[in-house]
């Protein structure tokens, strides 16, 4: 016997850690390949400088992916829930990581899946310093796999977000919006749609690195939420301060995906709200005395009202 012969194939693996050491990008690190990575950052530039990390996958995006054949997406995906979850902080990812478990390796479908991987990276401004590619054949059958994400970012622990002392009743909610149904949910929208509407379920997840890092550094925003699973009040109520609670408006235009997801299934609006992001892919608190100076730091971003705070 051999390590072939039991299902993993040590050669694949070491010509897919070649692939990614290959790529021409200011996203991938030169130290590729080794033990572990890492990047430089410039202490002198921060005053209380706070390093933060998350984590997280795709979840059943990935059988959307497997069932249409297509990959070159979810990688964006999977960057895309780390680096929101810090930028959402007022923070500015660095590091990426990525760990891919499979059953057997396919080399054409992990390229597509670091394809996005990278592309994720170059759209947050951080860089992959590695991961981990496991091969699992008595674990995982066929063709499944899985990923998962890990990020970590630098802020200036004075200027973080939230900032629960600058909030109050009166103050305005704010929306960047979703590119769609994102990376939660899936497995009530795989469902409660045809398999022959799947296509637009892998529309990547937006990355808002960009914007949050220019708002924060405004002082024109209090808060900001990132809209996964839980839906968007259940997300938002995570960076309010006690006492208050957020009124929405749900006037604004939802993108045409969750209509034909609750049409399908018969979903209650209720559950829709509960699960879904609805369009707003982040959720921003704007003090009442600072939205004209907050409509300026956005020029150019696409954002409309939510709502406001409230008491209770």
């Amino acid at each position: 016997m051999d390590y072939t012969s039991a299902g993993v194939d040590i050669q694949s693996g070491d010509r897919f850690a070649r692939f990614i050491a290959s790529i021409k990008s200011r996203a991938v690190s030169s130290a590729i390949g080794g033990f572990s990575g890492g990047i430089e950052f410039d202490p002198a530039a921060w005053k209380k400088p706070f390093l933060m990390s998350t984590t997280d996958g795709v979840g059943t995006k990935l059988l959307v992916a497997r069932k249409l054949g297509k990959f070159d997406t979810i990688g964006i995906d999977l960057v895309a829930m780390s680096v929101n979850d810090l930028a959402v902080c007022g923070v500015q990812p660095l590091s990426f990581l990525d760990y891919i478990a499979v059953g057997r390796l396919d080399e054409e479908l992990l390229r597509d899946i670091m394809k996005g991987i990278v592309a994720g990276c170059e759209q947050a401004g951080c860089v992959l310093t590695g991961g981990e590619t496991a091969e699992m054949p008595d674990l995982y059958h066929g063709g499944d796999f899985d990923l998962a994400g890990f990020c970590v970012g630098i802020g200036e622990k004075d200027e973080m977000l939230p900032r629960p002392g600058a909030m109050n009743p009166g103050d305005l909610l704010y929306a960047i919006p979703s590119a769609g149904i994102h990376s939660n949910g899936l497995s009530l929208a795989r469902k409660a749609l045809p398999e022959n509407q799947w296509e637009e379920l892998l529309t990547p997840t937006r990355i808002y690195v960009r914007e949050l890092m220019k708002l924060s550094a405004s002082g024109t925003i209090s808060a900001a939420a990132h809209i996964t699973g839980g839906g968007l009040e259940g997300n938002l109520v995570r960076v309010l301060a006690p006492g208050l609670v957020p009124r929405l408006m749900w006037d604004w235009p939802v993108p045409r995906i969750f209509s034909r997801i609750a049409g399908g299934g018969s979903v209650a609006e209720e559950e829709m709200r509960r699960v879904f992001n609805m369009g707003v892919g982040i959720a921003l608190v704007v003090p009442g005395v600072k939205e004209n100076e907050f409509l300026g730091a956005a020029a150019g971003m696409d954002v409309f009202p939510l709502g406001e705070l409230v008491r209770g």
